[in-house]
C-alpha cells in the first residue's frame, strides 16, 4: 500500500475513533456508578421509615402504585456528586408545588440517564465528569420531619437502578491487627452514623438536653428487628438500662474484650454473659419507633470510658475473627 494511503487511513481511523470516544466516554467502562452523596462511600438505600420504604418497587399511594426510583441516603446539607459522565438538563420539578425540596437535575451520558431529585444542582446544562461535585442535598426534614433524608434516583426509562448503585471502591490495606470494628447491624455494612432528625444528631459530640449536654456516643444506624452482631471479641456483662423506665427499647448489652470495652444499647441480647465472637449474632434491634416515632432507628455506642468510637465503627466488615 502507499505510504500516502497508509496514513490517510491512519488518520480516518483516528478520526472516527475520536468520534466514538466522545461519544461514549471511558466512564461507560465502569460497571457501577460513582459515589452520591458525601458520608455515603457505597450509595447505602434508604430503609423504612413512616412515610415509606426506599427500595425500587416499594409500596406508593398506599399500595395503589409502586416506586419507581430509588432513594439513596443522604444528609441534608450534603454535597452531591456526579454518579457517571454526561450531560445536564433541567430543572426537574418532582413535586410541582415549589416547597423546600422541589429541585432536581437529569444527566445523560456514558450510556445511563438518570433523574436525581431532592437536591440543588450547581448548574442544570453542560457536561460533568463522573464524581464531579454535582450540587447539594434539599433539606428534606423540613418537608418530611423524621424521614430518612435522601436523594431520589430515577433511570429515565424507569428501570431499576440498584445494581448500579454499589461503587467500584478498591480494596483497603490490611494492617498488621485490622484495629476496626466488624459491622455492628443487619443492612448496614459500613456502620453508617444516625444523621440529624427532629429528635437530634447522632454523631459524637452532638447537643444534647438543650444545649446543656453532649452526645458522648455515636448512634448506628439500624432497622427494627434487624439482626445485631458483635463488633469485637470479648466477654458480656449485662443487661445494660438506659432509660431505667421499662420502656420498649430500654436494654442493652457491655462488652469487653482487647483493647476496647462498649457499651451498646436499645438492644435486645441473645445473653447477658459469657464470651462473644467478632461478627457473632448478638441479639436484635429493639423497636425504636415505639418509643421515638419517626427517629432514625440506632444502636446507641457507647465507650466504658466515653471516649469516641467514631474511628473503631469505619468500616465495618461483619467478619468474624
Amino acid at each position: 500500500m502507499p505510504a500516502l494511503s497508509l496514513v490517510t487511513l491512519v488518520s480516518l481511523v483516528s478520526t472516527v475513533f475520536t468520534k466514538q470516544l466522545d461519544a461514549h466516554p471511558p466512564q461507560q467502562q465502569h460497571g457501577h456508578w460513582a459515589q452520591i452523596c458525601r458520608g455515603n462511600p457505597t450509595n447505602r438505600i434508604r430503609g423504612c421509615d413512616r412515610y415509606g420504604c426506599g427500595n425500587f418497587g416499594a409500596d406508593r399511594h398506599s399500595g395503589k402504585g409502586k416506586h419507581v426510583g430509588v432513594d439513596v441516603i443522604c444528609s441534608d446539607g450534603a454535597t452531591v456528586y456526579a454518579p457517571f459522565s454526561g450531560q445536564l438538563s433541567g430543572p426537574i420539578r418532582f413535586f410541582h408545588n415549589g416547597n423546600a425540596i422541589d429541585d432536581g437535575v437529569q444527566i445523560r451520558g456514558s450510556g445511563y440517564c438518570v433523574k436525581l431529585v431532592c437536591i440543588h444542582p450547581i448548574r442544570y446544562h453542560g457536561q460533568i465528569r463522573r464524581g464531579q461535585r454535582l450540587g447539594k442535598m434539599l433539606p428534606m426534614q423540613k418537608v418530611y420531619p423524621g424521614i430518612i433524608s435522601h436523594i431520589h434516583v430515577e433511570n429515565c426509562d424507569h428501570s431499576d437502578p440498584t445494581h448500579l448503585l454499589t461503587p467500584d471502591v478498591p480494596p483497603l490495606p490490611q494492617r498488621a491487627r485490622d484495629e476496626r470494628w466488624a459491622a455492628l447491624c443487619a443492612g448496614n455494612p459500613t456502620n453508617e452514623i444516625r444523621g440529624c432528625d427532629k429528635y437530634g444528631c447522632g454523631y459524637y459530640g452532638a447537643p444534647r438536653r438543650n444545649g446543656k449536654g453532649k452526645h458522648r456516643a455515636v448512634d448506628v444506624i439500624c432497622a427494627d428487628g434487624a439482626t445485631v452482631y458483635a463488633p469485637f471479641s470479648g466477654q458480656l456483662s449485662g443487661p445494660v438500662k438506659f432509660f431505667h423506665n421499662g420502656n420498649a427499647i430500654d436494654d442493652g448489652v457491655q462488652i469487653r474484650g482487647p483493647g476496647f470495652c462498649v457499651k451498646l444499647l436499645c438492644i435486645h441480647p441473645i445473653r447477658y454473659s459469657g464470651q462473644i465472637s467478632k461478627g457473632q449474632v448478638l441479639g436484635r434491634m429493639l423497636p425504636m419507633q415505639r418509643v421515638f416515632p419517626g427517629i432514625t432507628s440506632h444502636i446507641h455506642v457507647e465507650n466504658c470510658d466515653h471516649s469516641d468510637p467514631t474511628s473503631n465503627l469505619e468500616r465495618g466488615k461483619g467478619q468474624r475473627e
